[in-house]
């Protein structure tokens, strides 16, 4: 669904290409209900078009779409556009009203052509930047809950440390969205959300720092791991997927390591045994740590 804002875009630009579309037609006689095959021409309404299509090419939402679009197709036809007028008002200042007429036709077409050029990238770009703004807004919120536990547990230095390395990403894809590259933005952003849940989980579940959290059962507590453990998981997908190549040997026996460690946690469950399927299952996320770490990522655990 689109957002309040590019709905609102969409029918500025579209209310201006019908605006256009009307002033590109000839004026009609009083009196009549369709069109003559030579329509008579009013000085009067004439002159209200030259002031109208005027409005449309400099101050209007479908100028300032295609100003700050930089798109070269559209701001070429808008230059065209705003020629044909110039000529318009020269046209009807030497009495040629037929001439004023067609050429404010042209500049009509020209300026809703360059319009309908900029919308489609319009539409995207406030999209990306809705999705992007609603992202950053959910890894803030994880982040400031992370430095909250920190603070609470009185963690080790290590998880202010993946703090930092959050902090770091969300300055890093807040950066790429100012440049424009709100998918590489967002990408980033995915993984700092990622940390940060795998941080979190570390801090109040994690072999390396107290252990805080109480379960009911070792059935329970599986699926606490089991979380924790796609955490990690996506994390380290993500993190592949923007490497766009395959793992080295080393990577690679650590991600071999994780998926084989899973299995034997999974089948251990199947059989009943969560105690065991706990432990297997800690250890993949381990296995995991280290092959997120070793790509440049500090998740503590």
């Amino acid at each position: 669904m689109l957002s309040a804002s590019v709905t609102r875009t969409l029918g500025a630009g579209l209310s201006w290409l019908f605006a256009a579309a009307a002033l590109a037609q000839p004026a009609l006689p009083p009196g009549r209900g369709t069109r003559p095959e030579q329509p008579v021409l009013d000085q009067v309404q004439l002159e209200r078009r030259i002031a109208a299509v005027g409005f449309l090419l400099q101050k209007s939402s479908a100028a300032r779409q295609i100003e700050t679009s930089g798109d070269p197709g559209a701001l070429e036809r808008r230059a065209r556009a705003l020629e044909r007028h110039r000529q318009a008002q020269e046209a009807f200042k030497a009495g040629d009203l037929a001439a004023t007429a067609r050429l404010l036709s042209e500049a009509s077409v020209l300026i809703t052509d360059g319009t309908r050029l900029v919308a489609p990238s319009q539409v995207t770009g406030e999209r990306q930047r809705s999705e992007f703004e609603q992202r950053l807004a959910s890894v803030k919120a994880l982040l400031a809950a992370d430095l909250r536990i920190v603070a609470e547990k009185r963690a080790a230095p290590q998880a202010e440390k993946a703090s930092r390395t959050v902090e770091k990403m969300i300055a890093e894809a807040t950066r790429l969205a100012a440049e424009g590259k709100w998918d590489e933005g967002r990408a980033l952003l995915d993984q700092a959300y990622l940390a940060a849940k795998a941080a979190i989980a570390s801090i109040r579940g994690g072999d390396t720092l107290t252990r805080s959290v109480h379960f009911a059962s070792k059935e329970e507590e599986y699926q606490y791991e089991l979380e924790r453990n796609n955490t990690h998981r996506t994390l380290i997908q993500s993190l592949l997927a923007q490497r766009r190549d395959r793992p080295d040997g080393a990577l690679k026996e650590l991600i071999d390591n994780a998926a084989r460690l899973r299995g034997e946690a999974e089948r251990a469950a199947a059989a009943g045994d969560h105690a065991a399927a706990v432990i297997r299952l800690e250890d993949s996320t381990r296995e995991l740590l280290r092959a997120i770490r070793s790509l440049g990522i500090f998740v503590p655990g």
